[in-house]
């Protein structure tokens, strides 16, 4: 079973940046589509941006124009930068694996099927 590990989560202060990586253990996996997805206590799980099997790119409203995603097949990871950050980007982030064929839109937790733990991202204003 392919694992994957997020990194790069921490406090900083509102309009600062955070580069958050996903490493994934299998190499064979990083053809398929991957994305990152947030969550705060009490609330749904919220799709952030994608990448999939193509290269194309898709992002929540709430976070295009401040957040990239990308990866490097070499390295067996993801990343997400995050710039111009505010206190509502406070939340866990996730990182996803692998979309299921299952008619859900990209941005959906249920359309994937590998998650990591999560890493912590705090933004005080």
């Amino acid at each position: 079973q392919v694992q994957l590990v997020e990194s790069g989560g921490g406090s900083v202060q509102a309009g600062g940046s955070l580069r958050l990586s996903c490493s994934v253990s299998d190499p064979t996996f990083m053809k398929y589509s991957m994305a990152w997805f947030r969550q705060v206590p009490g609330n749904e799980r919220e799709g952030v941006a994608t990448i999939d099997m193509e290269g194309d790119l898709i992002y929540a409203d709430s976070v295009a124009g401040r957040f990239t995603i990308s990866k490097d097949n070499a390295k067996r990871s993801s990343y997400l930068q995050m710039n111009s950050l505010k206190s509502d980007d406070t939340a866990m982030y996730y990182c996803a694996l692998f979309r299921l064929s299952n008619g859900q839109a990209p941005l959906v937790p249920l359309a994937y099927k590998y998650w990591g733990q999560g890493t912590q991202v705090t933004v005080s204003s």
